[in-house]
């Protein structure tokens, strides 16, 4: 493996629907912006949900964590940074940082993993070929 890092940012606007009785993000949209940021580096990068089932595979969440630093409130903007974290597995992990776009402070930071499943929606324990091919493309590896 080449140390290349895949990094991609994306704005959001927090809307009325996201924030609590307080004015602030209830905790479980969270797991609805790190989607935005696998969304948003997906399709920047070639890695879309469409590329992968058009592989025949699925990626499921195995792992979702979160680290609550400072609260977003309606009207803010969000800058969500999704890093992709290169493994010899076959398996695709991201690391987010959440930042408020108007002070820069973290706003959060978690993780995901996902695993592939063939359309049978069984376990694929190897990397699949379009998927060392996406790698190659990108760098990661010769």
């Amino acid at each position: 493996m080449k140390n290349k890092d895949l990094i991609h940012r994306t704005e959001i606007l927090i809307r009325f629907s996201e924030v609590d009785s307080m004015g602030i993000v209830w905790h479980g949209n969270y797991a609805k912006y790190f989607e935005d940021g696998r969304e948003a580096f997906g399709n920047h990068f070639g890695l879309s949900y469409l590329d992968v089932y058009a592989n025949k595979h699925l990626t499921p969440l195995v792992k979702l964590n979160f680290d609550y630093k400072t609260p977003l409130e309606y009207g803010d903007s969000a800058i969500i940074e999704t890093k992709f974290i290169d493994h010899d597995a076959a398996k695709i992990h991201f690391q987010y940082t959440i930042y408020n776009k108007k002070n820069n402070l973290v706003v959060a930071t978690g993780e995901s993993v996902q695993v592939f499943l063939n359309l049978k929606r069984e376990l694929v324990l190897i990397c699949p070929d379009f998927f060392i091919e996406w790698k190659r493309k990108m760098g990661l590896i010769d």
